[in-house]
């Protein structure tokens, strides 16, 4: 993808490609502005890319899987997870999916994670998010050629997941981020943008009968990017990274080759709604999102101009269910909703899986309305799980 973009405007283009990102995310768009032209959403953050489910199973699920059973993927969703591993333990995985192609091309996120179980209690894992915007041609304000660029980002993680008891664990993860959405100081010396953060997760689960039916029921929590600020090189300017937090539910049922599972997740960004200002630039309702992360996480449950109902409307909700056979072949769906006054970003999914032995390929396919940058989104993984080496 080659597009041609003037270099003065650098809030221009970076909002423009987080404008790009944010849409699909389980939170709103940047700078009031959606994909789609829909109403004004009003809660800024960078590097929302750190939101996209990246691994299919998840995405065939309408998103939900903070309480799923674990697979190589785990740590990208709860790596608390992990440690409940039902088989192998050293595994990885790769995802690679082509974004937003309705807008652009040359647009992707993939991932690469790995995990090895070191005892029964403690597990170890690590994984790579790499999301590129593509080619970009820049120029200057007399649209003379500064050279062509691949603003991307990426984020780094080490995670750690312990098993505290039968049917309970807790897990996290450190972060580090980098956003290059300029060259890298190629273009007017604007430097990539860095942060570090942290992931808290638990899980639980247990053993019930459904009506003479052994059934496994887990509760899974997730808070996900608590960190420092992200600053671009000398800016005085500082975004919010994606706080989230992240609560839900599975059931899995079943005796024999054929067992279900549904899942159930509400999902809420912790960074600032933006208040609603007079023309004067005063604030006239809601609260200044000139703060600390500290206060803007905790803040962003109660400061919304619309009060406790808009607070709700900034609540998205994620079902699923996956059918599995013999353990070898996954059928999976899902729906992701997303107030219309927050998102317009509500859609169905598909997805599957195939297992060979050590091996499982998972597939998703996106249904979004015709107006949805997002449609036509498909997600491909392949992930692997050993025995583990002595």
């Amino acid at each position: 993808m080659k597009n041609y973009l003037p270099v003065k405007p650098f809030k221009y283009w970076l909002s423009l490609s987080l404008v790009v990102v944010h849409y699909s995310l389980n939170a709103q768009s940047i700078n009031g502005v959606q994909a789609d032209a829909s109403r004004l959403s009003n809660i800024y953050t960078a590097v929302p890319f750190l939101l996209i489910t990246t691994q299919p199973r998840s995405a065939a699920m309408g998103n939900a899987g903070v309480a799923l059973e674990a697979d190589a993927n785990a740590s990208m969703m709860n790596t608390s997870a992990l440690a409940f591993l039902p088989e192998g333990n050293i595994g990885a995985s790769f995802s690679y999916s082509p974004w937003l192609k309705q807008l652009a091309s040359g647009m992707s996120i993939s991932s690469l994670t790995g995990y090895y179980r070191l005892n029964e209690r403690n597990t170890v894992s690590a994984a790579l998010r790499y999301f590129s915007i593509g080619n970009v041609n820049f120029s200057d304000d007399n649209f003379q050629d500064l050279g062509v660029y691949n603003p991307n980002e990426f984020a780094l993680d080490i995670g750690y997941a312990l098993k505290l008891g039968p049917g309970f664990a807790l897990g996290g993860n450190l972060r580090y981020i980098n956003s290059n959405l300029i060259g890298g100081g190629a273009v007017n010396n604007v430097r990539a943008g860095k942060a570090v953060a942290v992931d808290v997760s638990a899980l639980e689960k247990s053993e019930i009968q459904l009506g003479g039916t052994p059934a496994i029921l887990s509760f899974g929590l997730g808070l996900s990017n608590i960190g420092t600020k992200m600053i671009y090189g000398t800016s005085l300017k500082s975004y919010f990274l994606p706080a989230n937090f992240k609560i839900g539910s599975a059931l899995k049922m079943g005796e024999g080759p054929t067992k279900v599972t549904f899942a159930l997740d509400f999902n809420k960004l912790m960074a600032p709604t933006q208040p609603i200002y007079d023309a004067d630039g005063n604030i006239v309702k809601g609260k200044d999102p000139d703060r600390s992360v500290p206060a803007g996480i905790f803040g962003s449950f109660s400061d919304a101009p619309g009060g406790f109902r808009e607070e709700l409307q900034e609540v998205g909700v994620s079902a699923g269910a996956e059918i599995s056979f013999k353990e070898t072949l996954y059928l999976r769906t899902g729906y992701l909703y997303q107030n219309p006054q927050k998102a317009d970003a509500s859609y169905l999914t598909l997805g599957l899986g195939v297992r060979y032995s050590r091996f499982t390929f998972d597939f998703s396919y996106l249904i979004g309305s015709v107006q949805s940058p997002l449609r036509n989104t498909i997600r491909f993984g392949l992930q692997a799980n050993f025995s583990k080496i002595r």
